[in-house]
């Protein structure tokens, strides 16, 4: 932190796809059944000049893994997700345990709030076990869920990073579910999240105002995590337009209004996180 900013790493579910990981299948169990591909991806980040590295636990909740018939897994996969990230990372970066959405609606009573505390509290108290540096909640789009996963994350007195992804409603300040910026910082401030941020749903040129608002609101440390710009779909595929170069350039002002962690989500790659780490002048450890 006396050096900002620190530099994340990019995308992992399109970089285990490029590794032979099948569309529709459970990334998170590859931490069982194929640990050394995950550990390719984790050790192509840390080369490209990641600060910090998440690991393949997004998904690794037993309310997510019971859809994959894993439920029995649930401290196997997260702790097996820990230990390949922290080979991969030796000295040389810091190893954030990820804690993503259960896919379950609290909204629409698919499940109960005691429900999504006892799955987050297996989760995180299994990634902490497995060593984990830190703890990175992200991508929430509710902000009980996301409460009840920052809760149980601080439990284990880890460093928590709490991550909300916004995008919506008339100035892009939103939620999915309705949950502005200013509602999020109030929230994790409150339960005593170390860094707030945002991850995933915009391009740069939206996180900087989500960034901007960010630091207005908040003295702790900011978390962003951008896509290489807004997806659209060209031939059935989706397809990101902000090229390494471009991001970079995008990260700048972002950066200036206040991010201390940068780095990328869904498009981006150990390319644009060498150009980061380069752009900043980063040295290895």
């Amino acid at each position: 932190m006396n050096d900002r900013p620190v530099i994340l790493d990019g995308a992992w579910g399109t970089q285990m796809q490029a590794k032979g990981l099948p569309d529709g299948a459970c990334p998170d169990e590859w931490n069982l059944s194929s640990p050394e591909r995950v550990e390719e991806v984790a050790r192509e980040y840390v080369e490209a000049g990641s600060q910090i590295i998440i690991t393949n636990t997004f998904s690794s909740t037993r309310l997510c893994l019971e859809q994959n018939a894993l439920a029995d897994k649930v401290r196997e996969i997260n702790v097996a997700g820990v230990e390949i990230s922290k080979r991969a990372a030796g000295t040389e970066a810091r190893v954030f345990a990820s804690m993503g959405p259960t896919g379950k609606s609290l909204f629409m009573g698919e499940v109960s709030p005691e429900q999504i505390a006892e799955s987050y509290q297996e989760q995180a108290d299994a990634l902490a076990s497995g060593g984990a540096d830190g703890i990175v909640v992200e991508t929430m789009m509710d902000l009980k869920e996301a409460e009840l996963a920052v809760q149980a994350a601080k439990s284990t007195g880890l460093p928590v990073v709490a991550c909300m992804t916004f995008g919506r409603g008339k100035n892009k300040d939103h939620t999915m579910m309705g949950v502005t910026v200013a509602e999020a910082v109030e929230c994790f401030g409150k339960l005593g999240a170390d860094v707030i941020g945002s991850n995933c749903g915009q391009g740069l040129e939206g996180m900087l105002k989500t960034c901007e608002v960010l630091k207005e609101r908040t003295e702790l440390p900011i978390w962003i995590k951008s896509n290489a710009g807004i997806p659209r779909l060209e031939g059935g595929e989706t397809v990101y337009g902000t090229t390494a170069e471009q991001f970079v350039e995008l990260a700048r002002p972002v950066v200036d209004a206040g991010a201390d962690f940068i780095g990328g989500c869904c498009g981006t790659s150990p390319a644009y996180i060498e150009l980061l780490s380069r752009a900043y002048k980063k040295s290895r450890c």
